[in-house]
């Protein structure tokens, strides 16, 4: 996991321990503290549910707390990238729960083979977003207008594709095998520790290219810290899973997302276009950037995402029926981006954010499952936790502008 995040911005601080709280201080103020804040979060999530029901932490419980996450987190990622544009797309959920539906119907109606209705399934995403950003760039129709309708269209297009018997259960192999296939527990440790070894040699060769350069870096303790904290979190994560049923395919295909998109956003010239278009569209625009082609590629992007995950929700449940994509599907995506930390005002986030919002809101509600909780509990909860995190993003953004300022 690259947390430049635990503390992104490398500046040099005041010797001491003055200097160390001033500089927290600041980056407190700022928004600058990257993840950091998301991951005590959960700790204090989990501490709380498991000294509630002590089966929160029991390794069948995180497992299937982490094979939710990847249709939920899927989805989410889409969300960030549209987000970092400082857009908003409502139709997600309606869209994995169409593309999905697409799929099933291929598959079991029509006789494809499993592997060619996923890729149709992912295609209906890709056109779906295609038309949606073609709208807000061709029409300068608000986003959050033309997803809107995008909801209610696809919401639609789920109950005519399904027909009258509302649901179509899914038996083929491949596509089951998405989400129900497990490695051994020791490829789990090995995964964990390739991971461990390769993210250490590359923070700390980014540290000497830095130095070489002449450019400040933060002190060696904090990129050990870092690396302390991503090790124990792997190794952690490693031990639930070697405990239960072993390491799941479906966990590797949205953790690959997740890295595949943050190189994408931070590696790439077309991910600095995307931030720099979230950050000031105009001034982009000035700049020589294509702004309406990277909203295009990006919101193409996000429906193909959300396809994903339907397609990974209908794996899990081994079925499409007319609830899936239902609108809690967009909201808790959404929750999930916010939450774990990309800014609402477009230029600012992680593909991360995915991973550890979405660790949050599911850990939330599966902690009330486990205690019986009503739903109408459950609703406040999210929703007051995305308040939370809105504010902080909102409150952030201004101490942005009053350092700019001073």
């Amino acid at each position: 996991m690259t947390v430049s995040d635990l503390d992104p911005r490398l500046v040099a601080e005041q010797p001491g321990l003055a200097g160390a709280w001033a500089g927290f201080r600041r980056r407190l103020a700022q928004g600058e503290l990257g993840t950091l804040p998301v991951i005590v979060g959960i700790a204090v999530i989990w501490a709380i549910f498991w000294l509630a029901n002590d089966r929160f932490l029991t390794p069948g419980n995180l497992t299937n707390l982490l094979l939710q996450l990847a249709a939920v987190g899927t989805i989410a990622i889409g969300v960030v990238l549209v987000l970092l544009l400082g857009e908003i797309d409502l139709s997600v959920g309606a869209v994995s729960g169409f593309a999905a539906g697409v799929m099933a119907v291929l598959n079991v109606k029509q006789g494809w083979p499993g592997w060619l209705a996923v890729l149709a399934g992912l295609a209906t995403g890709a056109l779906i977003g295609l038309v949606q950003g073609f709208w807000v760039t061709r029409f300068r129709i608000p986003a959050f207008v033309v997803t809107l309708a995008g909801f209610l269209a696809w919401t639609g297009a789920l109950l005519l594709v399904l027909g009258e018997t509302g649901t179509i259960n899914i038996t083929d192999g491949f596509i089951t095998g998405l989400t129900s296939t497990f490695f051994i527990p020791l490829d789990a440790w090995l995964l964990a520790i390739f991971v461990i070894v390769a993210y250490a040699a590359e923070k700390l060769w980014e540290r000497r290219r830095r130095v070489a350069a002449g450019l400040p870096v933060q002190p060696m303790q904090f990129l050990i810290t870092r690396i302390v904290v991503i090790a124990v979190a792997l190794l952690g994560t490693a031990a639930v899973l070697a405990a239960d049923r072993g390491l799941p395919l479906v966990l590797m295909i949205f953790v690959g997302l997740v890295v595949l998109v943050d190189l994408l956003i931070k590696r790439t010239r077309f991910g600095r276009h995307v931030l720099a278009v979230g950050g000031n569209a105009e001034a982009a625009r000035r700049a020589g950037i294509q702004v309406d082609n990277v909203r295009l590629v990006i919101f193409t992007l996000a429906s193909t995402l959300a396809a994903a995950g339907g397609i990974l929700a209908a794996s899990r449940l081994f079925a499409v029926n007319q609830s899936s994509g239902a609108a809690d599907t967009t909201l808790n995506a959404i929750a999930a981006a916010v939450i774990g930390g990309t800014s609402l005002f477009g230029g600012r986030g992680s593909a991360y954010s995915a991973l550890l919002g979405g660790l949050v809101i599911l850990s939330i509600q599966n902690g009330m499952n486990l205690l019986g909780v009503e739903s109408d509990i459950k609703f406040l909860v999210t929703g007051g936790v995305l308040l939370l995190a809105a504010t902080v993003d909102a409150l952030s953004r201004r101490g942005r502008q009053a350092a700019g300022r001073a």
